[in-house]
């Protein structure tokens, strides 16, 4: 093993020690963070963490193949391929899980409720996260689903309030704001976000 290896996996040991949000990343999980708040990648549109040495589905992306195919929050992946998750890191897991548009990915899930192991036949697709999503309700309240903070949310959230009082003659008695399933995403981005609706004189 290099040393190169062995520095990373020292740097992953003492940073997972601090906290359970706390992550070291090497430039390819860099890359891959990239390409979730800002970007478009190859893959089956799952969010994932870690948790009992397998990894938990925390939302499927709405209008994807998981979300499509019936993946659901709270499963657990335990295989890709055939292959034990356990076996794999987190980011071997997530780039066994992206790949090519068109090429099919087998997961192995477990679900609380079922007794057996349910397989998922998946084709990947380019997965553009769209992370507002917004429509009019009863012809007096603005609906805004907020799918994850990414780089340009607070500013798509912004241009489609304005769009929604434009759609409902300049009005709107009231705003939703549906934030179900929300992974998370970039803190500066959920500050922007919450500085839309409130004042300095807000306690």
């Amino acid at each position: 093993i290099g040393d190169k290896h062995l520095l990373d996996d020292a740097i992953r040991g003492m940073v997972s020690g601090l906290d359970p949000h706390s992550e070291y990343l090497d430039d390819d999980a860099y890359k891959s963070l990239l390409m979730n708040t800002s970007g478009e990648f190859g893959g089956v549109g799952i969010e994932v963490t870690p948790e009992y040495g397998i990894l938990k589905v925390v939302t499927p992306i709405d209008d994807t193949p998981a979300a499509k195919g019936g993946v659901k929050s709270g499963d657990y992946i335990v295989s890709i391929d055939g292959k034990l998750v356990s076996e794999m890191s987190l980011q071997d897991a997530v780039d066994k899980m992206r790949g090519k548009a068109g090429s099919q990915v087998i997961l192995t899930v477990l679900r609380k409720g079922e007794k057996l192991p349910i397989t998922f036949k998946l084709h990947r697709q380019i997965i553009k996260i769209t992370s507002i999503k917004s429509k009019i309700l009863d012809h007096r309240f603005g609906y805004i689903r907020i799918t994850q903070f990414q780089e340009p949310t607070a500013k798509l959230m912004r241009d489609a309030i304005i769009e929604l009082k434009a759609k409902n003659q300049g009005k709107l008695d009231g705003i939703i704001l549906d934030l179900r399933n929300n992974p998370g995403g970039l803190l500066e981005t959920a500050v922007q976000v919450t500085d839309a609706f409130l004042n300095s004189k807000n306690k």
